[in-house]
């Protein structure tokens, strides 16, 4: 990085959600596997002891995804106004594609998950919708050719 941090975009549900999961990682999971390493330590022999490398293993992934987190957090701008009648962030957009009607939610890349129809802003899909009105058409590449979406609505 050049020393500029780029700011995180996320909606006001995704930040309460990532406060969440840094405070349950840093409140309760990393002191329950301090307490299983010392544990394992105290069982004596370490380098035939797997409960002491497991623990050690999840400490190490947890202390990174806590970084992650601060990072995140310490960069996010939470979007809360919209421009009437267009798509930003936070936006639930009703779609046409192909014969039928979905509707997703815009939301900023550290929320995306596609399973529950949160799609990110920096998304092809989302890239196209940003900006667009009820009535619109948009055009996104997709591995199996262009797909075509009709703005239906918009809230």
């Amino acid at each position: 990085m050049d020393g500029t941090s780029q700011q995180k975009l996320l909606t006001a549900e995704g930040l309460k959600e990532l406060r969440s999961e840094y405070e349950e990682l840093v409140s309760v999971k990393r002191p329950q596997i301090v307490t299983r390493l010392a544990e394992a330590r105290d069982q004596g022999d370490l380098s035939e002891n797997s409960e002491y490398t497991a623990a050690k293993q999840d400490l190490s992934f947890i202390d990174g995804r806590i970084v992650e987190l601060e990072e995140i957090l310490h960069v996010a701008k939470v979007v809360t106004n919209h421009k009437r009648g267009s798509i930003d962030l936070g936006c639930k957009v009703t779609l046409h594609i192909n014969g039928k009607k979905d509707i997703f939610t815009l939301v900023g890349e550290w929320e995306a998950d596609p399973a529950q129809k949160k799609i990110s802003h920096s998304s092809p899909l989302g890239k196209a919708l940003i900006g667009k009105k009820r009535g619109d058409t948009v055009e996104v590449e997709a591995p199996a050719g262009k797909i075509l979406y009709k703005i239906l609505d918009i809230e």
